[in-house]
């Protein structure tokens, strides 16, 4: 029997097209958990978790880059530290998960360290313990981008404890966090000294 309606499968779609369509946080908090979980259960301390977590990420940053790429049809690759870490903390990050990240800094003590901060990353948000080890997925993703991109960089999670003063951000809905995840980005040697002779 055939239907009279024509039916598109996921792979028939325009990946052109900028989708508005969104996974709903439910949905990714099962996925992620079983994910973690799966993780756990294979490993013996935290940090053995924080690298696995980090190692699936890791795939998803590539193919986040080459989507993106292409959907911007724009014959231009990002040659400077600040820029890649633009185009993350704002078009990947919204691309991602709905929203810019809420702010990008550079280390005042090491010139090679810059921090991504987000006050509600969608990780670790029913996460009580461990924040930093749930939120190493993204981490893997910022250095699968970086590294897709031509950016030798280390990327690690850590738990940061809100300052007094700091606005405790929230979404609607979600519970209010004590903490920030703070995403710390350390470049190679080979990588500052490229943006070093850029800047020239």
């Amino acid at each position: 029997m055939s239907r009279s309606t024509k039916e598109t499968s996921i792979l028939d779609r325009n990946i052109l097209k900028q989708r508005s369509d969104q996974v709903s946080l439910s949905a990714f908090s099962y996925i992620y958990s079983e994910l973690v979980q799966y993780h756990q259960s294979r490993v013996s301390n935290i940090s053995e978790l924080e690298e696995k977590l980090a190692s699936a990420g890791y795939g998803v940053g590539f193919k986040v880059l080459e989507l993106l790429a292409y959907r911007s049809r724009e014959n231009k690759r990002e040659t400077r530290i600040m820029s890649i870490l633009q185009f993350i903390s704002s078009i990947a990050w919204k691309a991602l998960f709905g929203k810019a990240a809420d702010s990008l800094e550079r280390s005042i003590d090491h010139a090679d360290e810059y921090m991504i901060f987000d006050y509600n990353p969608v990780t670790s948000i029913y996460v009580s313990a461990h924040q930093s080890a749930a939120d190493a997925y993204i981490s893997g993703v910022i250095a699968g981008i970086l590294e897709g991109a031509g950016f030798t960089a280390t990327v690690s999670a850590h738990a940061v404890q809100l300052e007094e003063g700091e606005s405790r951000r929230s979404s609607i809905g979600l519970p209010v966090k004590k903490d920030k995840a703070v995403f710390l980005v350390k470049f190679s040697p080979q990588i500052l000294e490229r943006d070093t002779t850029l800047e020239r």
